[in-house]
């Protein structure tokens, strides 16, 4: 029979174990692909139109994260920026984040139905710098129509530091994007 102490230390272990598992499951992961991911990032069959719909279904935006495999901005866009609680949460509670890597070969479906590999995509879309961060519309009507480079709503090209990586994620969940740039935006921001 165990004692009660026996029982509260293990308890107490079972708890510590869960809550590590939490931060554990909270720090990005180092995948295959050589790229960081962090684990509330999509699953998808990468069909834009589709993760748009489900983004808006979900009252979130979505935003198409570019990374490449030894880039040391997008590293420091996991391992800094992302650990700041304050803009984790506010990403993962607004955005659906979808990671593709610039020099992929993962087939993906654009808004005008074209399937491409991610770095056909990457060139149509005119992504040159990781992380890079295109940010689209609230829905995916009439978006198939327009040339690519009309599309998206915003776009953070290269690496920002947290404060203006998390300004923004603000600047499109705030359609900040219809009134003012994001120049003055931060302006506004930082006054």
């Amino acid at each position: 029979m165990q004692t009660r102490r026996q029982v509260m230390a293990g308890t107490l272990a079972l708890c510590g174990s869960a809550i590590m598992g939490q931060a554990r499951a909270e720090a990005p992961l180092l995948g295959d692909d050589g790229l960081y991911r962090q684990p509330w990032f999509i699953d998808s069959f990468l069909e834009l139109a589709d993760d748009l719909e489900t983004a808006r279904r979900n009252g979130k935006r979505l935003a198409v994260m570019w990374e490449l495999k030894g880039c040391p901005y997008c590293r420091e866009t996991h391992l800094v920026n992302f650990a700041r609680p304050d803009i984790a949460d506010y990403v993962r509670s607004n955005f659906d984040v979808l990671q593709l890597n610039i020099i992929g070969a993962r087939k993906v479906t654009d808004f005008d139905g074209s399937e491409m590999g991610e770095k056909q995509l990457a060139a149509k879309y005119a992504v040159r710098f990781t992380p890079s961060i295109l940010f689209f519309p609230e829905s995916a009507a009439g978006l198939g129509e327009r040339p690519a480079d009309k599309r998206e709503v915003a776009r953070a090209a290269g690496y920002y530091r947290p404060d203006d990586f998390l300004a923004m994620f603000r600047y499109v969940r705030e359609k900040a994007y219809e009134t003012t740039s994001f120049r003055d935006f931060l302006k506004a921001v930082r006054s």
